[in-house]
Formats: C-alpha cells, structure tokens, sequence
C-alpha cells in the first residue's frame, strides 16, 4: 500500500480492513508464540547494557535519530556505546560486520551505514544480533550495546527498552496488522521502559506526560526531529536548512513515513514536488532525475545509497532528534544503574566473589 492509503486505513478512525480480522488474530498467535520460543531460547544477561530501540507500530517513527541522539548524549557522559542492527536492506558475505565510512550500503543496508557516519562509533551487523552482540563484547568495541529497531528481537538480552511513536499517528485503530498497524497490542508498553512520541508538544516545566492514546505510563516523553543542515551529495556544501526557503525542490523519499519528510521541507519554504517510494527503496540513477533549476532533496538515510551516482543537485536534509534534559538524565542513570547491578551480579558469580 502507498503512504497515503496506509494512513487513510490504518490511521484513521474506523477499520475498513476488519474483514480481515482472522488473519490478525493468526499474527497475534504466531507472534505470541516466536516470541515465547526467543523468550525461552534466550541468552543470560549480558555483562555490559544492552538499549533497545524500537516500534510496536508498522512504519517510520523516528528509530534512528533517536538511536543517533542517544549514542551522542552517552558518549558525552564517557560511555563507550556500540550499535547492533540485524542490517535490513544489506547483505554481506560475512557476519558480524563492522561498518565504515567506506562500508558498501549494499552489504550493510542503509540505516547502519547512515548511523555510522553519523555518530562515528562502532556499528555492527548481523542478522543474528545475539551473535553480533558477543562478538562486539570479544572486540572490546565499547561498554554499551543500543540496538537500533530491536524490539521485537527476544533472544537479545535488553535492560533499558524505548518505544518510539509518531505522535501524530499514534496507535492508529488500534488493531494488529493486517486490520491495523500494531505489531504488539498497546499491552506491550507495560514492559518498556520509556515512551518516546516524536512530534508531540514538550510539556512545560514541572508538568509531565503520563497518558498517550488512553495508554497509561509512568515515562512518556516529547521528542522534536529538527532540520539541521542541508549538504550537497557531491561537493559537501553545507547550508543552513532556512537555504530551501522558496526552492523549487524534487523531494524523494524511501521511507517509512515520507509525509513527515515532505510536511517539513514545506515548513522550510520550499515549493515541494513529492515522490514517495517504498521505505528501503534501492536507488537507481534513474529515480533522481530533475527538471531543471530544482534541487533534489532526501534523506540522510536514502542518500547513502545514492553516493556514487548523485546529480549535481542532489542535497541531504539532515536533523536531529531533540529531547528533553530531564529525560536525558533519567536515561543516563538508568543506564548507570544498570551498569552498577550487572558489575554486581558479575562479580557474585565469580569463584572469590
């Protein structure tokens, strides 16, 4: 389905798709149970902290700007931290892989390359994350783990868990896809540790977020995506984002949600001609073409695989994620507490401990 009917049906508020309700009912029982067989199948904990990122709705809601901010805000505190992505997108001719700069996007898919470059620590891929964590644990890479859209993944050992949302979307209709766009039922959220909205107005000082789509929780937070740059694929110009301001501008995004991509560059001024393609879309040189004195815009995500046959005209909108510092800080001593109760159990398990 293209994004516009995907919000139509699964975003508004009826469930035009109920007749399909049995089907959704099968997702459940099938998810229920791989998720009982990892649950089972699972690992001890890990000796360092392991974050987990994720969704419990199908579509884009801001996982890896918020991956991004976070690795940023531990390193700043002295953390070492390691991303682990199973490399959606990618295949390589061997695993766990380290990604580099000068990693092909082919083996690494796009998201692990675009974090790499972006926060310039250690990303590693592989399809089996268990396999990929120990590994990085063996390469002493780092002395965190944060896995970028891991929430579903239950054979991973995790102490501190976010699920992101799109606060405008929201939880859709509410019902498990295929009626829906719920990959878990809104139950699911009891278990996280916090609840990140991307989009939603940041509460004044003092006042706080405890309900979301009737959902109760006890750490709901605001999270701001902002444009902060606009670099040119080919030379590496870099302007400030008010630069589109009465652009006539080819905007193309393989995405989860593009209309967010789009609504944004209108925000900035410019004069926006929209192509939607599917999220992960691999790019070909036809797929960029322009007519003449528009710039062609896209993501950070979808520019890295698009390095080697960019026109001219083809400019990156880069953004940050922007969150609230008593949220920063509650999540910086999470993470130590953490930290603090596996040094603990690991040395009562030691023979002298």
């Amino acid at each position: 389905m293209s994004g516009g009917l995907i919000d139509r049906v699964w975003y508004g508020q009826g469930k035009p798709l109920a007749v399909l309700a049995p089907l959704a009912w099968l997702y459940r029982v099938v998810s229920e149970s791989k998720r009982r067989k990892a649950w089972q199948a699972r690992n001890e904990a890990l000796p360092i902290p392991v974050v987990v990122v994720g969704n419990i709705t199908a579509g884009g809601t801001g996982k890896s700007p918020l991956t991004a901010r976070l690795v940023q805000r531990m390193q700043q505190a002295g953390w070492r931290p390691v991303i682990l992505s199973r490399g959606y997108g990618g295949k390589s001719d061997h695993y766990p892989l380290l990604v580099t700069a000068s990693t092909a996007v082919t083996a690494s898919g796009d998201e692990p390359l675009m974090l790499a470059l972006a926060t310039g620590c250690p990303v590693v891929v592989d399809p089996d994350r268990c396999r990929g964590a120990h590994w990085a644990l063996e390469q002493n890479l780092g002395d965190v783990l944060i896995c970028d859209d891991g929430l579903q993944h239950y054979r991973l050992p995790r102490d501190i868990e976010l699920a992101v949302f799109d606060a405008r979307r929201g939880v859709g209709n509410g019902a498990l896809i295929p009626v829906g766009p719920l990959r878990e039922p809104t139950s699911r959220l009891a278990t996280v540790d916090f609840v990140i909205l991307n989009g939603a107005e940041f509460p004044q000082p003092g006042q706080s977020m405890d309900e979301f789509a009737n959902i109760e929780h006890p750490d709901i937070h605001a999270m701001a995506l902002r444009p902060s740059a606009v670099v040119n694929l080919n030379s590496g110009e870099t302007l400030a984002p008010d630069a589109l301001k009465g652009q006539s501008v080819r905007a193309v995004a393989g995405i989860g949600n593009p209309v967010r991509f789009f609504d944004t560059l209108r925000a900035l001024g410019a004069e926006v001609q929209e192509v939607a393609l599917a999220d992960h879309h691999r790019f070909r040189p036809e797929d960029l073409g322009s007519s003449p004195g528009e710039w062609l815009v896209m993501t950070a995500k979808d520019a890295v695989k698009c390095r080697e046959f960019a026109p001219e005209n083809a400019w990156v909108l880069t953004v940050e994620a922007c969150l609230s510092e008593p949220f920063e800080q509650r999540f910086l001593e999470r993470l130590s507490a953490c930290s603090e109760l596996l040094q603990q159990q690991n040395t009562g398990r030691t023979p002298h401990g």
